[in-house]
């Protein structure tokens, strides 16, 4: 059984990509989904879009006019402000993120790594935080957010460094 199929997962990319392997990037989401205790049948939505984009949504939703390499947007829980009611038979959502590929590649660049693995790193990153971790509360919280991405993507020093 392919390991994405437990999941639905998509990927909308609004910009030029060609060097992402979003297969490679769904089985990944699939991973940390399962290895995170999400329920089979969530969905994920994952958008890549460009610096200008990302920076709009920075701005409307964090109130930080500048661009970032990803933001997690997660989903609404049932009777919250949703614009319409899901039937009861919809799949739960996870929630979603955007990935500025304009940022993704210059912090490649920096790092000295191919830009999908930096694009591993983000999603990662990204997923993690919809599931209740954080890295900004609290030095404790970020050293387990940072462990989790290293049980995904291994140490992320020799990550960075490859």
């Amino acid at each position: 059984m392919d390991a994405g199929a437990a999941y639905q997962i998509s990927f909308e990319i609004e910009v030029d990509a060609p060097d992402a392997d979003l297969q490679s990037l769904e089985l990944l989401a699939a991973r940390v989904m399962a290895g995170e205790g999400v329920a089979p049948g969530t969905a994920l939505a994952v958008v890549v879009t460009d610096d200008e984009e990302i920076r709009r949504l920075n701005a409307e939703f964090l109130g930080l006019d500048e661009p970032t390499d990803v933001l997690s947007f997660p989903e609404e829980s049932p009777g919250g402000d949703d614009d319409f009611v899901a039937p009861p038979d919809a799949p739960r959502g996870l929630g979603d993120i955007a990935i500025s590929i304009d940022t993704a590649r210059r912090q490649a660049a920096q790092l000295g790594h191919p830009l999908q693995s930096e694009l591993a790193h983000l999603l990662v990153h990204g997923i993690l935080h919809l599931c209740g971790y954080d890295h900004v509360n609290s030095p404790e919280e970020e050293a387990e957010m940072r462990a989790r991405e290293e049980h995904y993507l291994g140490d992320l020093r020799h990550f960075h460094a490859n």
